[in-house]
């Protein structure tokens, strides 16, 4: 691609930056436990590649999220093992003392659990998250379908657990059972059919913040509608619109009680040749820094 100084591109700017920082990427490259065979390591470096095709010039706002510091944290070594999950839990506390936003570019959903606790890290008892996903993940075992059960386990109330987008014949009855019993909290892709995704955040952050502490929000990627997002194995038709994803990443930047977002489950190896998922995923990253960059 041809290069000019009028038009910097958003790699550029996430190369450029160091600590303190208002916003720090991380990449976790977890794959092994995925409860379908999937290349997630590959795509933290696909997605740093798809920002080469982007401007940091947010037209709507008029906000240039070039004006933000953001910084690179690089890759997590072999973080499906449990010292690799202390490893990212470790990394991204670090980054979280350090920048205003932390943003994990998965690998597989099995990535939420050491994320979210890294960046809660000393105020665990007030924490809250929020999903977008078509999925409880609320499974046994360890595996990208438990990390919200293995954060309810470590102590996470399942009453500050809100859950967007989850979808019919995504779940079993036994599991949807269990976030009842869990007093999890769902809105229903069903339901946002007929709400606007904004009302819904509102709502989503009154449960999940209802302590006032911090807010990890786990995006996992195939909440979107298949033909949109065909690099995420588990998607299926009738999912939510990339615009939906793309506001729901700026509406989180938005807020101040986030303080970390992951970006899961797309296998960057099977997508289609325009990169259409690995691309929406980098702009996810931009939405959000969008969204940190309006904050009052």
């Amino acid at each position: 691609m041809t290069e000019d100084p009028r038009w910097p591109r958003a790699s550029a700017w996430l190369a450029s930056g160091s600590l303190p920082a208002d916003l720090a990427v991380v990449g976790v490259p977890a794959c092994r436990t995925s409860i379908s065979p999937t290349g997630a390591d590959a795509t933290p470096a696909a997605v740093r590649t798809a920002l080469s095709r982007y401007s940091t010039f947010a037209w709507s706002t008029g906000q240039d999220v070039g004006r933000l510091v953001a910084f690179d944290a690089g890759d997590i070594d072999d973080p499906d093992s449990p010292a690799g999950e202390e490893r990212t839990s470790d990394r991204v506390a670090e980054l979280a003392a350090q920048a205003r936003l932390v943003v994990a570019l998965g690998g597989d959903n099995s990535v939420t659990y050491a994320v979210a606790r890294g960046a809660w890290r000393g105020r665990e008892e007030t924490a809250g998250l929020i999903t977008f996903d078509a999925h409880h993940d609320l499974r046994d075992g360890v595996s990208n379908g438990s990390p919200v059960r293995r954060l309810v386990d470590a102590g996470l109330p399942g009453r500050r657990v809100v859950q967007i987008g989850i979808a019919d014949f995504s779940n079993s009855a036994e599991y949807a059972a269990r976030a009842r019993d869990l007093g999890v909290h769902v809105i229903t892709r069903d339901a946002l059919h007929r709400r606007p995704l904004a009302d819904a955040w509102g709502e989503a952050i009154d449960v999940a913040g209802s302590a006032g502490g911090p807010i990890h929000v786990d995006i996992d990627v195939d909440v979107c509608d298949r033909s949109v997002v065909p690099a995420c194995p588990a998607a299926a038709p009738g999912g939510l619109s990339a615009d939906d994803l793309r506001q729901a990443a700026r509406l989180a930047g938005r807020t101040r009680q986030v303080t970390s977002i992951d970006v899961t489950e797309i296998d960057a190896t099977a997508d289609a040749p325009d990169q259409r998922t690995v691309r929406l995923a980098a702009l996810l990253v931009l939405e959000a820094a969008a969204g940190l960059a309006a904050r009052s």
